[in-house]
């Protein structure tokens, strides 16, 4: 006896669902059918069943949340950050809730609007092996944690770290100074600039839930 046939496809340059055009390289929210928050993807493929014009379904290269990643999420993560990875999958049309984009961290710190469906991408993540790439990202201020849009920054004059105000005990009044100088070049000295950096994926910077990837 011969197995089911399966349903032969042709593949689309577009797909409107609720008033909205959908093609291959847009970002998408996907339903997850539960309380989690919604998946994000990446559309690579558009395709519709040949018995039925109605079957419509999309071919999605997947964006990890941090929390869905090793390690899980950590104080250095910002709020909107996801990880692109290489896992894809297939969803139908109708699993879409909304449009959404992701940005590298530049543009998205350029943003004047940032809107709940802006989100932006500084590392790829390997689910298959639970690495990073790059496997290592910069660190600044005495906190030495790796850069966090939501953590606005303010650079010294004289050595050029990078700092938090709130960590040199500061207000958001120094954002305001002309040209900053941290305490330690104001009080002994330019310190040596040092090039240092942490695991991506690192279990011991700042902590985090378990892994649920």
């Amino acid at each position: 006896m011969k197995g089911k046939r399966k349903d032969r496809r042709k593949e689309l340059d577009s797909a409107v669902y609720n008033g909205q055009e959908y093609r291959p390289g847009d970002c998408v929210l996907i339903n997850p059918h539960d309380d989690a928050p919604a998946y994000i993807g990446r559309i690579r493929k558009i395709s519709q069943a040949l018995s039925d014009p109605a079957d419509v379904e999309l071919e999605v290269a997947w964006f990890y949340r941090p929390e869905e990643a090793v390690g899980g999420r950590k104080i250095f993560h910002g709020e909107s950050e996801v990880f692109e990875s290489s896992h894809q999958d297939k969803a139908p049309l109708a699993a879409i809730l909304d449009r959404c984009f992701v940005h590298s961290m530049e543009t998205y710190e350029s943003l004047k609007d940032r809107k709940e469906t802006d989100f932006f991408c500084r590392l790829v993540y390997k689910p298959q092996t639970k690495q990073f790439e790059p496997d290592e990202v910069p660190v600044y201020c005495e906190c030495e944690l790796p850069y966090n849009p939501d953590r606005p920054m303010v650079m010294c004059g004289t050595c050029e770290e990078w700092y938090h105000p709130q960590c040199l005990g500061l207000g958001p009044e120094v954002f305001q100074q002309e040209n900053f100088v941290c305490p330690k070049c104001s009080g002994s000295g330019a310190p040596a600039k040092k090039q240092r950096a942490v695991m991506a994926g690192s279990v011991d910077v700042g902590g985090g839930p378990a892994s649920t990837a």
